[in-house]
């Protein structure tokens, strides 16, 4: 494990978890600077992801300013490689109470998947810091708004189906913050190189939040 924690200022100030699931080493590492440099902060490496464990080594050791996380952390198994790879948050699928509990003890943000009122509540009363409400794109932002009537005080973060187009929406109806995937990940623009390209196209999402 690393010395760098999770850095909540820095999540507020660009509440987005960019999710890298799929990409080598070699590819994250080429692509980091231009996300750091568009405003972004927080990164989440799935561990189904090729040498996943030796991403988030590599991405603490060498950018010191990241938040930098484990996705798709299903077992306790997953949870300690994540977290001795120095992993400085976790995200879940599922609600494992054991892998909750664990970050808990250890102090250790962690943002387990949940859909139904039932299974938010839930994972909020185990000790998650925020909610993945995933997948998002099935439920938008009216869900949203209903579950913040009744469970206002639980810190929600959907993912799945988040784009430019309606990450205000999710955040003016209550939401700490969002996940997004191939929407803030261009897979055109990494496949060809096109970082130049990939810089714009973060900077037009961090563009949205300052409106």
């Amino acid at each position: 494990m690393h010395d760098q924690v999770f850095s909540w200022k820095k999540f507020e100030q660009t509440p987005i978890v960019g999710i890298l699931r799929g990409y080598t080493l070699e590819t994250v590492i080429k692509i980091i600077p231009a996300y750091l440099k568009s405003g972004f902060y927080t990164i989440e490496i799935t561990m189904n992801s090729p040498n996943a464990v030796t991403s988030i080594k590599e991405l603490v050791s060498s950018f010191p300013e990241l938040n930098v996380g484990a996705g798709t952390v299903c077992s306790m198994k997953e949870l300690a490689e994540a977290l001795n790879a120095g992993a400085q948050f976790i995200v879940t699928p599922i609600i494992n109470e054991e892998v909750i509990s664990s970050c808990v003890s250890a102090k250790i943000p962690v943002f387990p998947g949940a859909y139904t009122p039932t299974e938010i509540y839930k994972a909020w009363s185990l000790g998650a810091d925020m909610v993945k409400v995933f997948p998002a794109t099935q439920l938008g932002t009216q869900f949203i708004q209903d579950i913040k009537g009744p469970l206002k005080e639980i810190p929600l973060l959907p993912t799945g189906g988040v784009s430019k187009q309606n990450i205000t929406d999710f955040l003016n109806v209550g939401c700490q913050g969002v996940g997004m995937g191939s929407s803030l990940f261009d897979k055109n623009l990494i496949e060809n190189n096109d970082l130049v390209g990939l810089a714009d196209h973060f900077k037009s999402i961090t563009s949205v939040l300052k409106r």
